[in-house]
């Protein structure tokens, strides 16, 4: 699960981003100054989203400190939209910024987007392939590269992230097909059928059907009970 630490001191808006970046499984840490942002810097984040404004000190400052002492990609959101503090937090290693008043949707789009543009590269073992993220494909025992559809990977990378948790199919069409609401269940079904083809999975030993309910990740085939 993605790490994001999130600095705002705006109680109403903290729990607001808390609760809704939640809710897209991110595991959000919501600290509200300066000095707890830095005490918990020697953890590992995927994001870290700074309000500039802080009870006690500048989120660009911070933005300094985290820079020296951590690679996470940084966003800051402010009301100070002009050139000048957009290019001093450009300076300071700030990858975008979320000037506020801002869209919800718009700000879980860019944290998507961030995240995983700066992801680590990711090759998952499954039998005798490999399935690489970021190259959207599949690398075969002869050394050929197999290209299954976008979406096809987007909802297997789904399935491994939330492993153990058994998945539902509402859930992967909410999160990977989102408002294109002309797929159904049946959608999510036939493109599990094109996996299991893909990764010789016959007999459903790395992606498991749970009846009525979705599909489970089984980590390097184990059985569903984890031997």
């Amino acid at each position: 699960m993605r790490r994001i630490l999130l600095v705002e001191d705006d109680r109403s808006l903290g729990a607001t981003l808390t609760d809704r970046l939640g809710r897209e499984r991110y595991e959000v840490i919501w600290v509200t100054t300066r000095a707890e942002a830095e005490a918990r810097l020697s953890e590992s984040w995927d994001l870290i989203i700074l309000d500039v404004m802080l009870p006690d000190g500048s989120g660009f400052t911070l933005a300094g400190t985290i820079r020296g002492r951590s690679s996470a990609p940084i966003v800051l959101m402010t009301a100070l939209g002009s050139a000048e503090n957009r290019l001093a937090g450009y300076e300071l290693g700030v990858v975008d910024f979320i000037p506020k008043p801002f869209h919800l949707r718009e700000l879980l789009l860019r944290v998507r987007r961030i995240i995983d543009a700066h992801a680590p590269r990711r090759i998952v073992a499954c039998g005798d392939r490999q399935i690489d993220f970021d190259a959207l494909c599949i690398h075969l025992p002869d050394g050929r590269r197999e290209y299954p559809p976008a979406r096809d990977v987007h909802l297997l990378r789904l399935l491994i992230e939330q492993a153990p948790r058994v998945v539902s199919r509402n859930e992967i069409l909410d999160r990977i097909w989102g408002d294109d609401r002309s797929p159904n269940p049946r959608t999510v079904d036939n493109t599990i059928v094109r996996l299991r083809q893909a990764l010789q999975d016959k007999d459903g030993r790395f992606i498991r059907s749970v009846r009525g309910v979705g599909y489970q990740w089984v980590a390097a085939g184990e059985d569903a009970d984890g031997r």
